[in-house]
């Protein structure tokens, strides 16, 4: 007499067989690009303002920037200034300014490409891309 199990072991132990699907890839939506590449640079951006952020909160608490202005002072001879240069909310201010132009440049890259790839597909016809069913 068999059990369910048996049944379901007997049953896992055949092979199934695997079918290959070969597609070509001849076109990428010009929106769907942009969409994807804009996400994609907003969280390269918040990504780069939350490393900015933790890199200066642990250079602050070491007394690195502290170091640096000392050595500045020591060798102009007169205060640099540099703590008042690297304050958080400069520092900060830069990192914006990067990131914002990371997500236009970020954006205008990934229409571009899909441009490219939609003229270049007139040439050479595509992209072979294999699947498998495992």
């Amino acid at each position: 007499m068999s059990t369910v199990a048996e049944k379901l072991q007997r049953k896992s132990q055949r092979q199934a067989p695997t079918k290959q699907v070969r597609l070509k890839l001849v076109y990428i939506d010009f929106w769907s690009a942009v969409k994807l590449s804009f996400l994609v640079a907003i969280c390269g951006a918040v990504l780069l303002l939350v490393a900015t952020l933790f890199v200066w909160i642990v250079l602050n608490s070491l007394g690195v920037i502290a170091q640096i202005d000392s050595v500045f002072s020591d060798i102009l001879g007169e205060d640099a200034g540099l703590t008042s240069l690297f304050s958080l909310g400069s520092v900060m201010f830069f990192a914006s300014i990067v990131a914002v132009l990371n997500i236009v440049g970020g954006t205008a890259i990934g229409a571009i490409s899909a441009l490219l790839y939609n003229l270049s597909v007139r040439i050479t016809g595509g992209l072979l891309v294999g699947f498998t069913n495992n």
